[in-house]
């Protein structure tokens, strides 16, 4: 995916006002809008204009690209790193599938996701009433809180523009409970922090989607944890109960006789509570003793002279 610069795309600075980039905008618009432009390229241009200024005339939109692109020149091979957004909270309006497919990729990867549901109109005998916008954010939690569930205190960013027509960003924190058994993609709601109401409709709500931050050991799943568990070729070989340990307590777990490794186990309802809770799927990694030691070295040798095996048997050469 090529990184695309929408500041050079509009031929504004990186610290233009938002009345620059709409007067930018307005201006190129004038010149490649397909119904009245001579320019063989103009439709091209024109989606490339429209995905622009759908970012950097959207201050929360236009934040989070700032500090996701510094550093980054346009046209180089680029990829978003992991929850780079996470933290930010955006509100307004989202992109509806078809309007998505105008922009590039590059736009769909970014901000696809973004934005939220349109309020709720109601209007009667000379009154106009709106459910105020619903706010969305991702946030990080620790793997842990899901087996315990937890209260975190939660700080999000909400880019605005100030006075002079330049993102500024403020910072509010929030105790939030952390129910157990939250899974990824779980949507927390928090009633009433979101826009306000218009004409005294109800206040919109805030959606934090949850995501957990890597784990040393574990990969959920769903409401799975994934799990690559070292064992020795003795216990892979014999048989063996092994203890492992989990974010929350431990289990016991049979290896079976002449286990090899990638074979996995599947552990029911021992991953992250829930109704019903998940699994612990443990995939095998036979781990052989460094024959630098010399103990080790003595019996990998007694092993290669007396046991008759050929892993490779069945190759041909």
């Amino acid at each position: 995916m090529e990184f695309k610069d929408y500041y050079k795309t509009l031929g504004v600075a990186r610290d233009a006002t938002a009345q620059d980039i709409k007067k930018a905008f307005r201006k190129l618009a004038r010149k490649y809008h397909p119904d009245v432009s001579k320019e063989p390229d103009a439709e091209a241009r024109m989606q490339e204009l429209n995905e622009a200024y759908a970012v950097l005339s959207d201050a929360e939109k236009r934040a989070a690209y700032d500090q996701l692109g510094r550093g980054h020149q346009p046209g180089e091979e680029f990829r978003p790193p992991p929850d780079w957004d996470a933290g930010y909270e955006f509100s307004g309006d989202g992109f509806s599938p078809s309007e998505e497919a105008a922009f590039s990729d590059f736009f769909s990867e970014l901000f696809g996701h973004m934005g939220g549901a349109r309020g709720r109109y109601h209007t009667g005998a000379g009154e106009f009433r709106a459910r105020g916008e619903d706010h969305h954010a991702k946030v990080l939690l620790e793997l842990e809180d899901a087996f315990e569930g937890a209260t975190r205190q939660i700080s999000l960013r909400m880019p605005r523009l100030d006075s002079q027509g330049r993102v500024a960003v403020d910072t509010r924190t929030l105790n939030v409970r952390i129910p157990k058994g939250v899974h990824e993609g779980q949507i927390i709601r928090l009633a009433g922090q979101g826009s306000p109401g218009i004409g005294g409709g109800p206040t919109g709500d805030l959606l934090l989607e949850v995501h957990f931050r890597p784990h040393p050991r574990f990969r959920p799943d769903g409401r799975d944890l994934h799990l690559t568990l070292p064992v020795t070729p003795w216990e892979a070989a014999l048989g063996a109960v092994i203890p492992v340990a989990l974010p929350s307590g431990s289990v016991k777990v049979r290896i079976p006789e002449n286990a090899q490794s990638g074979r996995q186990l599947r552990v029911r309802g021992k991953g992250i509570p829930g109704s019903p809770p998940g699994d612990l799927l443990l995939e095998i990694q036979v781990v052989l003793p460094s024959a630098d030691d010399p103990k080790a070295r003595k019996l990998y040798e007694q092993m290669a002279r007396e046991i008759p095996f050929n892993p490779r048997r069945n190759e041909r050469v």
